[in-house]
């Protein structure tokens, strides 16, 4: 049987090195993209750039979508437009880039996995991370949305939204709301990247075949709806 490939955004450190790890040991040929440090450099917030990636490697069977950003932590009313731009840049439009870009070539060959990175602050809303919060709702949204445009395609495009998680990413979260937000998770503790890892290598496989459009927590019971 042909070895299915993988592309994970966001593959260089964190929640993305991790996914891309997992999924070469169940076998799959796995490029990593990153601004850095991965196997492709690339921008996803650059069409152009991710169609020239999609030329060099070839068709791409399984998209993780882990490239993000927190962007400031600040109350709203503090925030400036070039900040919400940024992040919604990223986060946002990084993701549906990526999936306009190879989610074609999974619909033609009749069979695709997409798997998102949202956050529970898309769905409770950190305070101090408006932009964060309002960024990563927008990705369970789109998830929502071409999950059921691609329904009947053969293409699954489902989201993880992750409570804190030991990441880089997070390296850069002021202690009190690390503090704040870890005290919001019955389990007392952050989570692993190999743990989120898991539920990337599920989502990616057959093992998942009645699920799209669909929101899989991981977040130490945080999660309440």
């Amino acid at each position: 049987m042909t070895t299915r490939t993988a592309l994970v955004t966001g593959g260089a450190s964190g929640l993305g090195a991790a996914g891309a790890e997992r999924l070469r040991a169940d076998g799959l040929k796995v490029t990593t993209l990153d601004l850095s440090g991965a196997d492709v450099c690339a921008d996803v917030t650059d069409e152009e750039a991710l169609r020239q990636v999609a030329d060099a490697i070839g068709h791409v069977d399984v998209l993780v979508n882990s490239a993000g950003i927190v962007g400031p932590n600040k109350p709203l009313l503090e925030t400036t437009p070039e900040e919400w731009r940024r992040v919604l840049d990223v986060n946002v439009l990084g993701t549906a880039n990526t999936i306009r870009v190879f989610a074609p070539g999974m619909r033609a060959r009749g069979w695709g996995r997409v798997v998102n990175f949202a956050s529970m602050a898309g769905k409770d809303g950190n305070p101090n991370l408006s932009i964060y919060s309002a960024s990563k709702a927008a990705v369970i949204a789109l998830t929502k949305s071409v999950g059921k445009e691609l329904a009947t395609s053969g293409v699954l495009v489902n989201v993880i939204t992750p409570a804190v998680i030991a990441t880089p990413m997070n390296e850069t979260t002021a202690p009190d709301v690390l503090a704040r937000l870890a005290d919001l998770i019955p389990m007392q503790r952050i989570g692993r990247p190999e743990e989120v890892a898991e539920l990337v290598a599920f989502l990616a496989s057959d093992r998942v075949s009645f699920s799209t459009g669909a929101v899989y927590d991981i977040s130490g019971g945080r999660a309440t709806y």
